[in-house]
């Protein structure tokens, strides 16, 4: 071990130095990984109703009922992508919907839960970007 005082500020300075390497590449790995997250929000996908419970109808609050149901909404025709559904959330619409199915899809997506087809996707819409 060196006593010797005058080496104390060069120690610092160099512990200084490699915390700030330590964190340049945490910089460099995390900013590809936000594009990543970026690129699969736009073209993940979220089915309604997710493939479990195919056939089943929308109601207006979410909730699947089953088909034929009066004031439910028959599943669209093909999923949703992530920016589709960023945009309704936002208070746009679902492309090809009218304004009543947009709502009930919306609130079918908000309803997903963790292991449900198209959960990670909405997950994903929810997290904040930098």
């Amino acid at each position: 071990m060196n006593d010797d005082p005058t080496d104390a500020p060069n120690a610092t300075r160099r512990r200084a130095l490699m915390l700030g390497a330590v964190g340049a590449a945490a910089v460099v790995s995390i900013r590809p990984a936000l594009a990543a997250t970026t690129a699969s929000i736009s073209t993940c996908e979220i089915p309604v109703p997710d493939p479990g419970r195919a056939g089943s109808y929308i109601a207006a609050d979410g909730t699947t009922v089953p088909s034929g149901t009066q004031g439910a909404f028959a599943p669209p025709g093909r999923p949703f992508k992530g920016e589709e559904v960023r945009t309704a959330l936002a208070g746009g619409q679902l492309p090809g919907t009218t304004y009543d199915q947009s709502r009930a899809y919306t609130n079918y997506i908000r309803r997903l839960q963790s292991g449900t087809s198209g959960f990670t996707c909405f997950a994903s819409l929810q997290m904040p970007r930098g």
